[in-house]
């Protein structure tokens, strides 16, 4: 029985010293050594004298080098605004515009509700209400609207009013819209 002791403790004292040494050359190889030497660098012949003990320097990545570019700089000659809208939203007399706006113009005319139109000899004279009550004249040649609508024709029943704007496209498309006389009825308005 001793002998069989004996012999278990010689292998676990045999593991134990090769693990022990395993151990150690782990840690050894982790980073515990000097970085190795560079070549010395050809053309200099080694000196004689006392050798100067350099502290060891890290080896860093370093990214390639670009090459260096010139500075540039913008030209926007013959190029459009980059900041400017490419579609153009507004009507186009409101680029030509030189006059103020006229009290009419302030309005859309989705706003604005007819509700008077004259017969006279010299022609027919409208009139229009905003949503405060506030009456105005129209005749034929007057603007009107937020998008320059221009009145065309003032009929016995409406006022027919054309708006000139660009597409998208560039073209110039022409928009028609009516106001209607609202019809008062026996009894009462409407």
């Amino acid at each position: 029985m001793k002998r069989f002791l004996k012999s278990k403790r010689n292998k676990i004292s045999v593991w134990g010293i090769i693990l022990s040494i395993a151990f150690l050359l782990v840690i050894g190889g982790c980073g515990g050594g000097a970085p190795p030497s560079s070549p010395p660098v050809k053309g200099k012949s080694p000196s004689t004298g006392k050798k100067k003990v350099e502290p060891a320097k890290v080896v860093e990545k370093k990214e390639p080098e670009k090459k260096e570019e010139g500075e540039y700089s913008y030209n926007p000659t013959g190029k459009p605004d980059p900041f400017k809208p490419f579609i153009q939203l507004t009507p186009l007399r409101e680029a030509s515009r030189k006059t103020p706006l006229t009290p009419l113009q302030k309005y859309d005319i989705s706003q604005l509700k007819l509700v008077a139109i004259i017969s006279t000899p010299d022609g027919n004279i409208a009139m229009v209400e905003d949503s405060t009550g506030k009456g105005y004249f129209l005749k034929k040649g007057t603007w009107i609207g937020k998008n320059d609508g221009k009145v065309t024709k003032i009929l016995k029943d409406k006022v027919i009013i054309e708006e000139v704007f660009q597409d998208i496209f560039g073209q110039i498309k022409t928009n028609e819209i009516s106001l209607f006389l609202q019809k008062v009825e026996e009894g009462g308005e409407s």
